[in-house]
């Protein structure tokens, strides 16, 4: 009872505390090393982004919002098309969850960058924003979003919520109301306003409507912040009502969890697979064994996957039809690195590899075995092979790269895989040097009218 009423004076005007602790972030006080970390988290963006461009679903969302037309006021990355930034804000995060190739942070159990980035590179590319504008603001929405995962705690995504979609949207809303300077109030109207609106269902996944989720969270905090401007209110405690955010969709706010590293930021995963991030360790038990021991899919008699069994209602499709599917199978993911499949590759995920007999043969000899109360980041695999041997790795995914130096080079890598093919060998060059001194651009419009492919 008392650490009950612990908790509860803990989160007495919690919205109002953390839209305070938004706003009074300043450029000028971020450690290097997260302003870094900040320039790394856009340049992966735009990567997946551009690469997510062309997707189906993409096009779909360009075709109806340019259908409704309006002020041509931020671009689309990947297309010659400006419209209203609200439909901007939709499509460019729809786009950068397109291939669940974006980053991820376990505080809040879910993608933040792809929910705070695109809303607010509208609503910059609007105004004429400075490169450290973005960079200040990005910050302020990414940890207000990992700030309140982590309060919301394991109960709001076992529940079947969607944390890019729902808590992604205050992230969004509190990056906005840094760069449009709205005060602490205003702020906290935002935060409600992007709070009412907030959804996203764990069920959608492996369909359309998951990346639909960040351009969602992207418009919603958008929307709010530009609202909380004109005067639009809300309540003011929207996390700690009664029937509020918290109460309704979890069993109630943990205790504040401010990492050691005094940001959420230190924390954030890059993807360097493009599936589920909860497949990754898989993937790295496949890789690493095949490395280390020479064997083919062919020689394998079965294999054992030891995962959480919360994995099970995230990415344990038995038998992915298409390659979107496919990015939320553990089985699938394991065959592929069992048999040599580079899972960096975007067209390893194309719908023709789930009839490949050979691969299917490979995924039904793998058991996913799901165990209760184990870090959802974390695998075992044991391989038997034909000839009698047996092999077994472990890996966590959920460990950040000790080195930002050498993350900032694979993230480079990464880039250019991703955005030379969209934009051409050069401009990407040209837009990777850009991001790597986003803080000296006077307006971000001098990078953003360079994320589409050049006229020939």
């Amino acid at each position: 009872m008392q650490n009950a009423v612990h908790r509860a004076e803990q989160n007495s005007a919690l919205t109002q505390s953390l839209a305070h602790r938004a706003l009074s972030l300043q450029y000028e006080a971020l450690p290097a090393e997260v302003r870094t970390l900040a320039l790394q988290c856009v340049l992966d963006w735009i990567a997946v982004t551009l690469a997510g461009s062309q997707e189906p679903l993409v096009r779909i969302l360009l075709a109806d919002m340019s259908e409704q037309g309006g002020h041509r006021q931020a671009g689309i990355v990947g297309h010659a098309e400006r419209l209203p930034t609200l439909a901007a804000a939709l499509i460019n995060g729809a786009a950068s969850h397109a291939l669940d190739y974006d980053d991820v942070n376990l505080s809040m159990t879910g993608h933040p960058t792809v929910a705070v980035l695109p809303g607010l590179l509208a609503q910059a590319e609007q105004r004429n924003a400075s490169g450290r504008a973005l960079i200040t603001a990005f910050v302020a929405g990414y940890e207000t979003a990992c700030d309140i995962g982590a309060r919301m705690g394991a109960s709001h995504y076992a529940r079947g919520f969607h944390a890019t979609a729902t808590i992604g949207s205050f992230g969004s809303a509190a990056a906005c109301a840094h760069l449009l300077g709205l005060d602490a109030d205003q702020t906290a109207y935002a935060l409600g306003i992007a709070g009412t609106q907030a959804a996203g269902l764990k069920s959608m996944f492996g369909t359309m409507c998951k990346p639909l989720h960040a351009g969602k969270a992207a418009y919603n905090g958008l929307l709010a912040a530009r609202l909380a401007a004109r005067g639009f209110d809300s309540r003011k405690d929207v996390l700690e009502a009664v029937q509020g955010f918290a109460s309704t969709q979890s069993d109630g706010l943990n205790a504040p969890s401010v990492p050691e590293s005094g940001f959420h930021l230190r924390h954030n995963l890059f993807k360097y697979h493009a599936a589920c991030y909860l497949t990754h360790a898989g993937i790295e038990c496949g890789r690493s064994l095949r490395e280390k021991h020479g064997f083919s899919g062919a020689d394998i008699k079965r294999v054992t996957l030891r995962v959480d069994q919360g994995c099970d209602k995230v990415c344990n499709i038995v038998e992915p039809r298409t390659g979107l599917e496919a990015k939320f199978s553990l089985r699938q993911t394991a065959a592929f690195a069992l048999a040599g499949v580079d899972t960096a590759r975007l067209d390893t995920y194309d719908q023709a590899l789930m009839a490949d007999p050979a691969l299917a043969a490979l995924r039904s000899k793998i058991a996913v075995d799901l165990l209760p109360d184990r870090p959802h980041t974390q695998a075992e695999m044991e391989v038997e092979l034909n000839d009698g041997r047996r092999f077994s790795a472990s890996h966590d995914a959920g460990t950040p790269t000790a080195s930002v130096e050498e993350q900032g080079r694979r993230i480079d890598a990464k880039f250019l895989s991703l955005a030379a093919p969209v934009l051409g060998p050069a401009r990407a060059e040209e837009v990777q040097a850009m991001v790597h001194r986003l803080d000296q651009l006077s307006s971000v419009s001098e990078l953003t009218r360079f994320l589409v492919p050049s006229l020939k």
